[in-house]
């Protein structure tokens, strides 16, 4: 029974070899859980472009939008494990939306096969020039000297920019009220005009506004200080540990064969450095990335904890 057990192994083995050799040899259909046009769309289509350009496939973006990401990645979680439907999730969709339904339909640990890590963006703290703080640290001791004074915009409940904005608040240790907006444009104008005291931004959603001069650019919300904006400092040169980021990771169905995840991220590995990835990417205000399979399963599962308990601190409750 053991020799039949191991014989059947190894021919699982060989067949899923053989299979990533001939891989992909037909459409490959990459699922975006969120509308055309949005960050997560832009990145799938720089990433499906690049990969019909070096696979013998065509990789075309299929939007299957709604329920906060949740209805595109429970497709991709019940389909065929052969390569031919892939996901691309972010943060959104996988670290904070499980946190905020009370019926969630998969389980971002169990039911999906990472297989990279493909870029991140940072958001940027605003405000508008009659805010009397000029820097970060300006930000700090104004919000700890008057405190329940100040206010802060969002793109809406349980977004991003919200969630920032609910740790950057219990960093301090004070109360600023939170004011959530239908989207960023509306969040921006009330910021612009002083309605709020600051934002948490997607810097292409802000960036004319602050070499206009109409707001103010304070930090960044990523590790370290992005490349295309090295003056603007990073919240975590004063805030050690602050880090807030919009991420994107390639996943496929669960049981997807090996050979194919390494075929896939062996590929992705290459065209992320490229100059030409890096340069769309940078547009957005965004860096690519690269690694293993294992580094953005353990991603996941850092930035999942993290605004799980933002998110219990806040008293948030799931719906």
């Amino acid at each position: 029974m053991k020799r039949l057990s191991l014989a059947l192994l190894l021919l699982c083995a060989l067949a899923g070899a053989a299979q990533a050799q001939t891989y992909p040899d037909k459409t490959v259909r990459v699922v975006v859980p969120f509308p055309a046009g949005g960050a997560v769309d832009i990145v799938a289509r720089h990433v499906a472009q690049k990969l019909s350009g070096s696979l013998p496939a065509q990789f075309i973006v299929d939007n299957r939008a709604g329920a906060g990401g949740a209805i595109g990645t429970d497709f991709v979680v019940h389909s065929a494990p052969d390569g031919y439907t892939l996901l691309l999730a972010s943060s959104s969709s996988l670290s904070i939306n499980p946190h905020l339904t009370v019926k969630q339909s998969y389980n971002p640990f169990t039911d999906l096969a990472p297989i990279i890590f493909l870029g991140y963006a940072p958001n940027v703290l605003v405000s508008a020039p009659s805010l009397p703080a000029k820097n970060l640290k300006e930000l700090i001791a104004l919000a700890k000297a008057k405190p329940q004074s100040l206010t802060f915009a969002s793109n809406g409940a349980g977004t991003v920019s919200h969630l920032t904005g609910e740790w950057f608040a219990q960093r301090l240790g004070v109360k600023i009220l939170h004011v959530p907006y239908k989207g960023a444009a509306p969040a921006v104008i009330d910021t612009i005009a002083g309605q709020t005291s600051f934002l948490f931004a997607v810097f292409p959603s802000v960036a004319n506004h602050v070499k206009s001069g109409k707001l103010r650019a304070l930090a960044v919300t990523g590790a370290k200080r992005m490349a295309s904006e090295p003056e603007l400092p990073a919240m975590a040169e004063t805030l050690p540990g602050f880090e807030s980021i919009q991420w994107w990771g390639l996943y496929g169905p669960p049981g997807l064969p090996q050979p194919i995840v390494a075929r896939l991220n062996g590929e992705l590995n290459k065209l992320l450095r490229t100059a030409d990835i890096k340069q769309k990417f940078a547009i957005d205000g965004a860096e690519p990335s690269w690694g293993t399979p294992a580094e953005l399963a353990a991603y996941l599962k850092t930035d999942s904890e993290r605004w799980a308990g933002v998110i219990k601190a806040a008293g948030i409750k799931p719906e």
